[in-house]
Order: structure tokens, then C-alpha cells, then sequence
């Protein structure tokens, strides 16, 4: 299978000449999506962190509501692209079919496919309010971003989505062309490795507009930081789902758009009793 980085050569115009040389770039494949041998989806993604890829995306998107229903995945690398082939438990499959949706997904697709209003604007569970963090541990996992972006590093063109524990000091990273597969990512990585999602917080180098807050709240993360600015209708999900969110996260500082009451000046992550 490709690495998610490919070497082109190329010819640079500086300085009034053309100079011959090389370029690490992003690897971008068609990525499928079958459930019980029925296609559901197909998007251009990073060719990385696939079983990641598969989870996080059939959670949250409604098709399962926990890895467990997902009975068998397997990545199959075929001519035209990736396949993900899952097996959904008997429930979940019968309710699938009765749900039925295609999608062709391009690069900054978050919402294609969904036919009504009502299901671009489903409403999203409270979250749950048992956890604390501090500007401090904002600001130093903003800080460890950059270093952890390996693929961004060299190419200068995938989205990262990451989760940091304050307590363990530790940082979760996935990376992708998209910013909703970079996050489809990193929930699945949350969900198949059993990372409590009050135990810290998400960041994404995106911006941050409505599927970015649904998905988020569909695996139940309270707290999502970004490097650049929300939407109007994020902030309003935000605030009706019970999330703190902070946007415009830069070296300089954050800014807090809603349910402030998490972030605690004088002290790291903490879990409240409830």
C-alpha cells in the first residue's frame, strides 16, 4: 500500500530562473466504504490509519453507535483505490438499509449526501461536564502540535486532529487531506483504544465549522480547541450540545466561545465526581 508521501520532481521559478529538484507531496486515494457487501461512501483521503478511518467515520456518522457493532473490518487495497469492508451486526445493518445514503465525498466534504435539513441539523446529546483543564495545558498542546504533524511537515498540505491528556502529558495525532477525516480519524483511534474522552481535550488545524462540532459530540468530547476560527452555526451547536469551544488557538493565546466553565485558570485536568 502507498505511503501517505510521494517524491515528485519539479521545476522551482526563484530568482528570475527555473531550478531543477524535487517535492515530498500528499498521497490523496479514493477511499470506499461498504458495509455487508453494500457501498455506502467513497472520499478522497490520506492512505494512513485506515482501521482509524473506518471506525471513526461509521460512528460518527450514526451507522453504529460503538466500535463493538462493527462484527469485522478488513482494508483491501484494489486498483482504483482503498476499500474499507465491514461487517455490521444484524441490528445495524437492518437499520442502515432502512437509512439509506450515498455520498461521494471530495476533500473538504463534511456533509455530502444527506438529504433533508433535518438531518444536517440532527440534535446532539448534552455532554457530559465532569472535566477541567487549564490555559496552561491549552497552550502547551498547542505548542507540541507542529512537532507531531510529521506528514505536514514535509508537505505542507494535510489537516491535522489530535487529543492531549494534561495528566499523562501525552498527545494523540492523526493526519489527512481532509479535516474531517483527520478527525474521523482520531475518533476512531479514541474509540479502538479506549481513551477516555474526559480525560483531556481535541485540537484541529482547521476551522471549525457544524460536522466538525457533530462529530466531536457523536464519540463525546467535551472540549475542542482549533487553530482557526468557527462558524456561526458551530458556535451555536456547541452551545446547545454542552461544549466548550475555543478557536483562534494560536502562540499568542485562545479565544473561548462557549460553556467557559471548563477551563480553570488555576489548575491542570481534573475529573469531578458526578
Amino acid at each position: 500500500m502507498a505511503g501517505p508521501i510521494r517524491t515528485v520532481e519539479r521545476l522551482a521559478w526563484r530568482a528570475g530562473r527555473f531550478t531543477p529538484g524535487e517535492r515530498a507531496i500528499a498521497e490523496e486515494t479514493a477511499v470506499a466504504f461498504t458495509y455487508n457487501g453494500t457501498s455506502y461512501a467513497v472520499m478522497m483521503a490520506t492512505p494512513q490509519d485506515l482501521e482509524d478511518f473506518a471506525v471513526g467515520f461509521t460512528v460518527t456518522e450514526g451507522i453504529v453507535t460503538a466500535p463493538d457493532e462493527i462484527e469485522h473490518l478488513e482494508v483491501l487495497e484494489l486498483e482504483a483505490g482503498i476499500e474499507l469492508q465491514m461487517r455490521l451486526t444484524e441490528a445495524r445493518a437492518g437499520a442502515l438499509a432502512a437509512r439509506r445514503r450515498h455520498l461521494a465525498g471530495p476533500t473538504g466534504c463534511g456533509l455530502c449526501g444527506i438529504e433533508s435539513l433535518t438531518e444536517a441539523m440532527r440534535p446532539l446529546s448534552p455532554l457530559a461536564d465532569h472535566v477541567a483543564v487549564s490555559p496552561r495545558d491549552i497552550m502547551r498542546a498547542i505548542g507540541a502540535l507542529s512537532d507531531l504533524q510529521v506528514i505536514n511537515q514535509q508537505t505542507r498540505a494535510v489537516h491535522g486532529a489530535a487529543f492531549y491528556r494534561p495528566v499523562e502529558d501525552s498527545l494523540v495525532m492523526r493526519e489527512d487531506v481532509g479535516r474531517h477525516n483527520a478527525l474521523d480519524k482520531l475518533c476512531g483511534a479514541l474509540l479502538r483504544d479506549n481513551i477516555s474522552r474526559q480525560s483531556g481535550f481535541a485540537l484541529v488545524t482547521s476551522r471549525l465549522s457544524i460536522e466538525m462540532i457533530q462529530k466531536a459530540v457523536v464519540v463525546g468530547i467535551p472540549i475542542l480547541v482549533a487553530v482557526s476560527a468557527p462558524t456561526a452555526l458551530a458556535v451555536k451547536a456547541a452551545e446547545a450540545a454542552g461544549m466548550t469551544l475555543v478557536a483562534v488557538a494560536r502562540a499568542d493565546g485562545f479565544e473561548v466561545f462557549t460553556h467557559p466553565q471548563r477551563i480553570k485558570e488555576e489548575r491542570s485536568l481534573h475529573v469531578v465526581a458526578g
